[in-house]
């Protein structure tokens, strides 16, 4: 370290650097103080109730949408749930939007022609060109529609035959645009990754939803397990495809044009989380990817609208919050050097500026969790054994979202790729001879070598006693997080063998 000591100016930069990002990042952090103090403050007691009722008689048509691309293993599932649906069979259509290249059109097919036998109405709408991917499937199938409300469930999902009954009754208030409900996972043990990630959307669901809906600030559809008044979908103009979160798009311009949405904390969809690693990946940087390009989108609009100052500020948080995974790159190239630079310090002087910076910007995550789930009712030592890996996860996926992010600041455009799903619900069940696997890319290389660089600076503490040890509980966290994505991307990629797709033949003997 006696290069340093010759360098002071840029000793100076790299701890301005690292102290610049501390505080850049405790910004977005301190922003989950402000939604469990929301949260709290308006979200106690049950869901709000109905104004009114529908009678039998009053009861709307609706539409079910269930949008698919290559579900081999999970459509037969969500069109058998559909169908079981408790509602008037002449007052409930069911659309399969279908955009498929393998055989999960000759599955769809057999299953509706099933059900359309025992008298439910329900289509198969095919297409072959995916135009505008999953918004334009959306889209395609509005146009064809006669359902006065709209539902929408993806292909993990498995409703429940009451959703219907439990959702319906918001829509007796004219101005209600969208009631989502919240998701639940029917794989939630099946591994730490699975649990990991369920922690990380209860706090989606249960503190952000509630917070954003019940205090009057914008909130948005998650793509499933929600249902549309379609004048609401039409007065925002329409499912569009310049993001690649249509729903968060669409969201905002819905509200925007007036409409009020409706989160119900207490109904619940099960749906089937990623159980791969590189699944998940894909999933988090389309979301991080989509949501900055709504921002850049539909933010102007917001603030320029009559807006009250609260719904725009939180807008703002909403919308860029994902910068927070470019500021975790930078703080993760830059960590270790200020820890090294750091060799002079005492104790007091990193009581008195580091930790608390630090600890701003990360307990504040750990809060919001541990509030999330003790409101569902977890035990408490089941989140602390849990907080380490949702943490861990959170960083290890910084390099993947941070991609997304750079990609938007660049004008790079990429496709759609939905997450895929394998009917995986229970520890011990495998998935790695299924289908619609991904390749390895260098990300995991990427997320390699920054381990290796945390694991380098570990041992520079170790290594030499001046070092304020009070820094390692966060470098070991920071080299966890980025050496277990990236082996899990790695290992499970080189340990499966997927099955071949059926053969036409395969295909006919099925039907």
């Amino acid at each position: 370290m006696s290069h340093f000591q010759d360098y002071n100016l840029w000793q100076l930069a790299i701890l301005l650097t690292y102290f610049a990002v501390l505080l850049m990042l405790s910004f977005y952090g301190s922003h989950r103080y402000a939604i469990v103090h929301l949260y709290r403050k308006y979200a106690s007691g049950p869901d709000p109730e109905p104004a009114a009722r529908f009678t039998p008689e009053t009861l709307p048509v609706v539409t079910v949408q269930l949008p698919s691309f290559n579900e081999r293993y999970v459509i037969e599932r969500l069109i058998d749930a559909t169908c079981q649906l408790d509602y008037p069979r002449d007052r409930l259509e069911i659309q399969v939007l279908d955009d498929s290249t393998d055989d999960t059109t000759a599955l769809i097919r057999d299953r509706v022609a099933h059900w359309r036998d025992r008298g439910i109405n329900i289509s198969l709408l095919h297409r072959t060109d995916r135009q505008g991917f999953k918004a334009g499937a959306l889209q395609a199938g509005l146009e064809q529609a006669r359902g006065e409300l709209v539902a929408v469930l993806d292909a993990d999902f498995i409703p429940q035959p009451e959703f219907l009954r439990q959702t319906i009754d918001h829509f007796t208030e004219p101005d209600i645009g969208m009631v989502q409900a919240r998701w639940d996972y029917i794989n939630r043990d099946y591994s730490l990754l699975t649990r990991a990630q369920a922690v990380l959307l209860d706090g989606h669901f249960v503190l952000e939803h509630t917070a954003r809906n019940r205090s009057g600030r914008f909130f948005n559809f998650n793509g499933t397990a929600g249902i549309w008044r379609r004048q609401a979908i039409e007065d925002a103009g329409g499912w569009e495809h310049h993001t690649l979160t249509e729903d968060l798009d669409l969201s905002y311009r819905a509200q925007l044009a007036g409409w009020r949405f409706r989160f119900l904390r207490d109904v619940t969809v099960m749906s089937e989380l990623p159980v791969e690693m590189n699944a998940f990946k894909s999933q988090q940087h389309r979301w991080s990817k989509g949501a900055l390009q709504t921002a850049f989108k539909v933010l102007p609009r917001v603030l320029r609208s009559p807006q009250p100052r609260a719904v725009k500020l939180e807008a703002i948080h909403h919308l860029t919050g994902n910068l927070a995974y470019l500021l975790m790159v930078i703080l993760a190239l830059i960590m270790p050097l200020a820890t090294l630079v750091r060799v002079q310090q005492g104790w007091y002087e990193v009581l008195l500026f580091d930790l608390p910076i630090f600890l701003s910007a990360t307990f504040s995550v750990c809060y919001f969790y541990w509030v999330s789930q003790r409101e569902l009712g977890r035990p408490r030592w089941e989140i602390l054994r849990l907080m380490p890996a949702v943490l861990a996860l959170g960083i290890g996926v910084s390099v993947n979202n941070a991609k997304g992010v750079i990609e938007v600041l660049l004008g790079h455009k990429t496709p759609f790729v939905r997450t895929p799903k394998y009917a995986i619900q229970r520890a011990g069940e495998s998935w790695s001879s299924r289908l619609y696997r991904g390749g390895l890319n260098a990300m995991p290389a990427i997320e390699f070598a920054l381990g290796i660089w945390f694991s380098y600076a570990i041992y520079e503490v170790l290594a030499d006693p001046r070092h304020p040890f009070g820094s390692l509980p966060f470098l070991m966290l920071f080299q966890f997080g980025f050496f277990y994505v990236a082996f899990l991307s790695v290992s499970q990629t080189l340990g499966s063998r997927p099955e071949p797709p059926a053969s036409p033949s395969e295909q006919s003997a099925s039907r």
